[in-house]
């Protein structure tokens, strides 16, 4: 089975759901450079899974799938200070920082793959 478009690569999915959450937790928050720069960083995992799919290029893509892996690393080095400042629970945490490690291993399974 061939991906035909990029909704349908799971680390997409996933990249999506883990910024709805994201944005849902800290939607309240008056801390604005803190919660832009997390809610950037989420964003960042699906866009560059999408636009380097699109790019239609293996390297292109290998280049834009390390890019979004990169920015699961900034989202998790973020959520140790949002539990630091209490923007966010432990459980909260503990979701987003596992659904942030699987993305970024279904992104390494991808890489490999290519």
């Amino acid at each position: 089975m061939s991906i035909e478009k990029f909704e349908e690569i799971i680390s997409w999915q996933k990249a999506k759901e883990l910024s709805v959450i994201i944005y849902s937790l800290l939607k309240d928050n008056r801390d604005y450079g803190f919660k832009d720069q997390i809610q950037r960083a989420s964003i960042s995992i699906g866009n560059n899974i999408a636009e380097g799919f699109e790019r239609r290029s293996n390297k292109e893509f290998k280049q834009f799938l390390y890019i979004a892996k990169g920015s699961c690393g900034e989202v998790r080095s973020m959520l140790y200070i949002a539990i630091e400042l209490k923007y966010i629970s432990k459980r909260e945490f503990d979701q987003i920082s596992n659904l942030s490690l699987e993305i970024s291993k279904l992104i390494s399974g991808l890489i490999k793959k290519l």
